[in-house]
């Protein structure tokens, strides 16, 4: 059993004392949304040693359908059946990582905690810089030893469209949109059909949570971040959303790390939002 379990973000000095250690899973998730073969021809170039690869559509999401966002969620049964073969267990120390300050990579952190494994962290400022330290990197594939990993939901980290349409009229949570500013207002839209946001939602995007550098900001920074918007509110009242439930794990990971636990995740997020004319629309601030 793990002594020590790590959460929410591991540093690279701390991973590579790992690399030999049984218990720790190293997982790649580096994933281009324009280009879905990239992350893939990146890992069998190189990767950190022992890195099994978790592609975005085909691993971490179900298939789209007319009435589903751009990235459903897995079926449990069949992520947990990958996870296992992967060599992922209770005992395990997941590490997750990509190329993109873990806007990718936060997608897997949240399915493990959603199945109930709590021991994941993101790398933080992920694989460039590892590289960046000339770290090692290898192209050979991992050996892996499958086991068998036991999902145990936690359905109260997820909301669906319907509870979302209630949000918008009671107006008692928060629907925080971690999508670029130029997309909430409606002005740019490359990946979607329609363009603007959900009534009522606040636009925070994913990048906020990181410094100039690309890491992730501090505990107590990212906690005067998102307390400047809930105040004195729990963050059980917040939903996170983007546009299409990726990079929407990575504003829950960093409100984990400032210690506040229990937001949600609105995984369909603004792609299955759009896929009913009737959800209404809004555009602007």
């Amino acid at each position: 059993m793990l002594t020590v379990m790590l959460t929410t973000l591991v540093d690279t000095e701390t991973l590579s004392r790992h690399l030999d250690d049984p218990r720790w899973v190293v997982v790649d998730c580096r994933f281009i949304l324009t280009d879905p073969e990239a992350g893939r021809r990146a890992y069998a170039a190189g990767h950190i040693p022992g890195a099994r690869y978790a592609h975005l559509n085909e691993d971490l999401s179900s298939p789209v359908t007319p009435v589903s966002g751009r990235h459903p969620l897995p079926s449990p049964g069949t992520l947990a059946e990958k996870l296992g073969r992967w060599g992922i267990d209770k005992h395990s120390q997941v590490v997750v990582y990509d190329d993109s300050f873990g806007a990718m990579a936060a997608r897997l952190w949240w399915l493990l905690r959603w199945l109930g494994h709590e021991a994941v962290a993101l790398l933080d400022l992920g694989y460039p810089k590892w590289v960046r330290e000339k770290r090692p990197i290898t192209p050979d594939l991992p050996k892996i030893q499958p086991t068998q990993f036991h999902p145990t939901i936690n359905h109260a980290m997820c909301v669906d469209a319907d509870y979302v349409m209630q949000m918008t009229r009671a107006k008692e949570r928060f629907l925080i949109d971690a999508r670029a500013e130029e997309r909430f207002r409606g002005e740019v839209e490359l990946l979607d059909k329609v363009a603007g946001h959900i009534p009522g939602a606040i636009n925070m995007p994913y990048e906020d949570n990181l410094d100039f550098t690309g890491e992730f900001m501090s505990d107590e920074a990212l906690r005067e971040h998102y307390q400047s918007v809930l105040g004195q509110a729990p963050p059980e009242k917040v939903v996170h959303m983007c546009g299409s439930g990726v990079t929407a794990c990575h504003s829950v990971l960093a409100m984990e790390h400032a210690g506040l636990s229990g937001a949600k995740l609105y995984a369909g997020s603004w792609s299955e939002w759009i896929t009913d004319p009737n959800r209404p629309v809004a555009k602007g601030e």
